[in-house]
């Protein structure tokens, strides 16, 4: 799938970070004890130089002990009191990365539920799990190790500051005189670092992308020997990745032995005029050992505020497509007004949901696709309550269109759609589609047993509404015949059930929620003849008094629908029972004759 992601060209994007607060912010008491420990440990680092500088000045250069056993005492406490602040403080930042990731996490995944069919559409599920994996771990460690070195080194270094000058203003000034230019080129290399980060994310997400497609469809893979097609597409895209990655590295690594080299320049400019001070004897020899030692311990948080600031430029890549995720509006979304009486989807007001009595009517619908294909115009149909109504035409034609629309998966361009003679737009989402219930070609089973599967589509159901729903669509007596019976694991995507059994589950979980409407969408074709048999009949069963569409390939499945439609481009072009089509010996008349000398020549083949 060719995957467009948004560009991003902000160097500091502000209103991204704020959306950033949000989730950081539930851990601001969190962030304030980190800060408190952080400070302390800067503080306590601080002091460490002035306890050098009173060893020299009153033990070495004095030649004396005296006074040594309370030095070592308090040097104790001070080890003692940093071992407890290097303690907190990685607790602390491994509480806020954990809650934060969890809360990016919990939000993306709510989006994703609340987002229409045709976001899943364009976004292939690597991407999407991009966002929420590797995107969001990295996020989460950038705020809370990024905290902690920033607290730590914009403390010391301040503190170090003051200490400098009031132990020598002169000496003070021309050890920091390489910081103008630190400046100058941390901001040169943001530019460059944040550019080569957005497009490892980018090509990561590709790669994600492509490796759920490969492991997905594998067998496909092997059916079409596409093996070594694969692995070239998949080289192509690492080896992109490779040379972002480097690119970013090669910033990087030359951004901190600048700062580096700069550091050591100061750290040189102390020790050159320091040391004439002190032959001088304007400066004693425990003030140029502590000042030396500070100039060090001023450069090194710069060295990790050098390293912040680029993994903050990573961080904003993946933060810029995570918020840009969960920011997403939904392609169909209740109205305020309508949300307001019958709730969200998180928060339905049942006590207003009305009964659906299920007919469904098109008044002049027009939809096309964001591409601009056109698949129907001022399209009109009325469904009555109860009815069975197929739906016949070639690929193309706007059959699965038509149900989509339907259910509100998507909604018309132009014209609209009643329920029950109301606009289903003021109606709530959760309310039409709590009366859908929607058979697939490919089913799809959720990791579990087979109980839990059939529950899926009605959590409050009790195990004796499972096994009748189970018996229903002829089920039961397959499922008890496994040796855990309805305690069976189906396998991640239903891997250790046959097709047919698949869709007999996926049939049972979307009878058991007794919904208005019903859906099957080419639900036979996947089957073999005994489980289709299986299937019609319990189609027979199931779709009494409901409102129902079925797609089909086999027509020998619809014969007893209320009403056949027959669509061209669009367009219907047939309308009428089986009876009534085969009288007219049009369109669906060849299809169906077509396809029953198919079937027969298929039995004579096989006998």
């Amino acid at each position: 799938m060719s995957l467009k992601e948004k560009e991003y060209k902000k160097r500091f994007d502000l209103d991204l970070w704020k959306s950033l607060w949000t989730y950081i912010k539930p851990y601001k008491k969190q962030l304030i004890y980190l800060a408190v420990f952080m400070i302390g440990l800067a503080g306590v680092d601080m002091i460490f130089p002035l306890m050098s500088r009173y060893a020299v000045d009153n033990f070495v250069v004095a030649k004396s002990t005296q006074g040594i056993t309370s030095f070592a005492l308090v040097y104790l406490g001070l080890i003692i009191i940093q071992v407890l602040n290097i303690f907190f403080f990685i607790s602390l930042a491994g509480k806020i990365e954990m809650g934060v990731c969890y809360s990016i996490r919990k939000d993306g995944f709510k989006k994703l539920q609340e987002l229409s069919l045709n976001y899943y559409n364009k976004n292939p599920v690597g991407w999407l799990m991009a966002r929420l994996t590797s995107d969001t771990q990295r996020l989460g460690e950038t705020i809370a190790w990024g905290a902690v070195d920033f607290i730590w080194g914009i403390t010391l270094m301040a503190g170090i500051s003051i200490i400098m000058f009031v132990l020598n203003w002169k000496l003070a000034l021309l050890t920091l005189t390489v910081v103008p230019a630190l400046v100058l080129i941390s901001l040169y290399f943001q530019k460059k670092i944040l550019a080569a980060y957005r497009q490892v994310r980018k090509t990561n997400s590709k790669i994600t992308a492509a490796i759920n497609e490969g492991i997905s469809g594998a067998k496909t893979t092997k059916t079409l020997v596409r093996e070594e097609e694969n692995l070239n597409e998949f080289k192509s895209l690492t080896q992109k990745m490779y040379h972002s990655s480097v690119h970013a590295a090669i910033f990087s690594a030359l951004f901190l032995p600048i700062v580096l080299s700069l550091g050591s320049i100061g750290t040189a400019i102390a020790l050159w005029y320091g040391g004439k001070g002190v032959i001088l004897q304007t400066i004693s020899y425990g003030t140029l050992v502590a000042f030396l030692s500070y100039t060090v311990q001023f450069f090194q948080p710069i060295r990790e505020l050098a390293r912040v600031f680029a993994e903050l430029q990573h961080a904003q890549a993946s933060a810029e497509r995570i918020i840009s995720m969960i920011k997403e509006k939904p392609d169909i979304k209740d109205s305020y007004k309508v949300e307001k009486k019958f709730g969200s989807l998180f928060k339905p007001i049942k006590k207003d949901w009305q009964s659906i009595k299920g007919e469904i009517e098109f008044r002049d619908v027009t939809f096309n696709y964001e591409d601009g294909e056109r698949v129907l115009k001022n399209f009109n149909l009325k469904v009555e309550p109860g009815e069975t109504v197929a739906i016949v035409g070639e690929t193309g034609s706007g059959k699965s269109t038509l149900v989509n629309l339907a259910c509100r998966f998507f909604e018309p361009i132009h014209g609209e759609i009643l329920i029950d003679g109301i606009n289903y737009r003021k109606r709530s989402l959760a309310w039409l589609h709590s009366q859908i219930g929607y058979v697939l070609q490919s089913p799809h089973l959720f990791s579990g047993t087979i109980e839990e599967n059939i529950r899926y589509g009605k959590l409050s159901a009790t195990k004796e509404e499972v096994i009748k729903a189970a018996k229903m669509v002829n089920a039961h007596e397959f499922i008890t015949n496994l040796s855990k019976s309805y305690n069976s694991e189906v396998g991640e995507g239903g891997g250790l059930l046959s097709t047919g059994q698949k869709q007999l589950i996926s049939f049972a979980r979307a009878i058991i929620s007794d919904p208005g409407i019903f859906v099957l969408d080419e639900a036979t074709s996947s089957v073999d003849t005994e489980t289709e048999k299986l299937i019609q009949n319990a189609i027979n069963q199931v779709l009494q008094n409901r409102t129902s569409f079925i797609i089909a390939h086999r027509l020998s499945t619809i014969r007893s629908a209320d009403k056949i439609i027959v669509l061209e481009e669009g367009k219907i072009i047939e309308n009428g029972s089986h009876d009534d089509l085969i009288k007219q010996k049009g369109h669906y008349y060849q299809l169906y004759t077509n396809q029953f000398l198919e079937e027969q020549e298929t039995g004579l083949l096989n006998t």
